[in-house]
């Protein structure tokens, strides 16, 4: 059972990123380089521009391709690649031997993934923006809010809410601009045909890179990556700190919101199917939920990463299931602490009630300049 399927996925599959990275989305993605590539090597002069317009038309209509079945089909060959190339060539028969010149299916497939994890990435990013934007007004509007400061679980002297949550803020900005860095710069373009070599087009290959990477809206490699995964690991790094960072929140949340302290709450509480007045903070824990799969998923893919010689021997298709879980699940945190800090409910009065029964004192003057540094630093991001 992974993260997208139906009974579970009201909770572990929440917002728009589970539709970006579902099997629709990869056909369509596999079909889009397929396209690509016929029209790079069109622009470059290596094939004819008619068989291109051929290919893309037939690109263009991914509901023409079944994607169920060439999940099943693809048991043959190992990759669904292969079984969509026989369908496509079958789409076009005058031009079936202008399909897939000179590509190999993990050409496809990888440079389809980038696709997707590019495309799954922007609602991603956005909940997390979204996310940071609202812990930035919660720094500020309660930049002298006092509450008790807690370490190992026990009080020690006091903070303010609003430093609490400019700590927030910090590594929910960390997350998304390493994220948004690793999409700029590390989602490539794959193509090196059957060995890596590009063997097929001499001199034109650089040009046809060029062309395929811009077509696509990717980078362009100096090198093709087949074995070369430090790419997978970039993004998957990016994921889990993500998600490590919206559990930070997320655990905050579900301690402060416990009966016996209440300072903080969810507009739209969770009920109990045994406990009629609990008051779940439901969106919290189940951001905590979500996040808690990303470190198991991040080290699958670096447990992947030894790919023998010019090929894997299942360490790429080891790749495929953990990639789009983190994606979903990431994407699902991210999206339920959205929610998570819309629906908060802070209660400054029960933070000071508590903070003078606990008797602790201490000069707060340095944590509204650390809130006014925090947010001045964020001018321009």
């Amino acid at each position: 059972m992974g993260p997208t399927s139906s009974l579970f996925g009201g909770v572990l599959s929440r917002g728009a990123v589970a539709a970006a990275v579902a099997d629709d989305a990869w056909l369509t993605a596999m079909l889009q380089v397929e396209a690509a590539l016929a029209e790079a090597q069109a622009f470059t002069g290596l094939l004819d521009q008619a068989a291109a317009d051929a290919i893309g038309a037939a690109c263009a209509r991914p509901e023409s391709f079944d994607a169920a079945e060439l999940g099943r089909a693809a048991a043959e060959s190992g990759n669904p690649v292969v079984p969509l190339v026989h369908a496509l060539r079958r789409a076009v028969p005058d031009h079936a031997e202008a399909v897939h010149r000179g590509a190999t299916s993990q050409d496809i497939l990888d440079t389809a993934g980038m696709l997707v994890a590019a495309r799954a990435l922007r609602p991603l990013l956005a909940d997390l923006r979204a996310s940071a934007d609202l812990t930035a007004r919660l720094a500020r509007e309660h930049r002298d809010t006092a509450m008790i400061g807690r370490t190992l679980l026990q009080q020690a002297v006091p903070t303010t809410f609003g430093l609490k949550a400019a700590g927030w803020l910090g590594g929910l900005d960390a997350a998304r601009r390493r994220l948004d860095q690793v999409r700029a710069d590390r989602l490539a373009v794959q193509f090196g045909g059957a060995a890596g070599t590009l063997a097929p087009f001499g001199e034109a290959a650089p040009d046809l890179l060029e062309g395929l990477a811009t077509v696509l809206g990717l980078r362009e490699p100096a090198l093709p990556w087949h074995t070369e995964r430090t790419r997978i690991a970039d993004l998957a790094g990016a994921l889990g700190s993500a998600a490590g960072a919206v559990a930070k929140v997320a655990r905050d949340l579900t301690l402060l919101a416990q009966n016996e302290v209440d300072e903080v709450s969810d507009s739209s509480p969770g009920g109990s199917s045994a406990m009629p007045h609990k008051r779940n903070p439901i969106a919290a824990v189940c951001a905590l939920g979500c996040a808690a799969s990303a470190p198991g998923l991040v080290a699958n893919l670096l447990a992947a990463m030894a790919h023998e010689h010019e090929r894997a021997a299942g360490s790429w298709h080891a790749e495929w299931r953990p990639m789009r879980d983190l994606l979903v699940s990431t994407g699902s945190a991210a999206s339920w602490l959205r929610s998570a800090l819309e629906r908060l409910v802070v209660h400054p009065d029960v933070m000071r009630a508590n903070l003078t029964r606990s008797g602790l004192t201490g000069d707060l003057t340095a944590t509204g300049l650390l809130v006014d540094r925090a947010l001045s630093g964020r001018n321009g991001d």
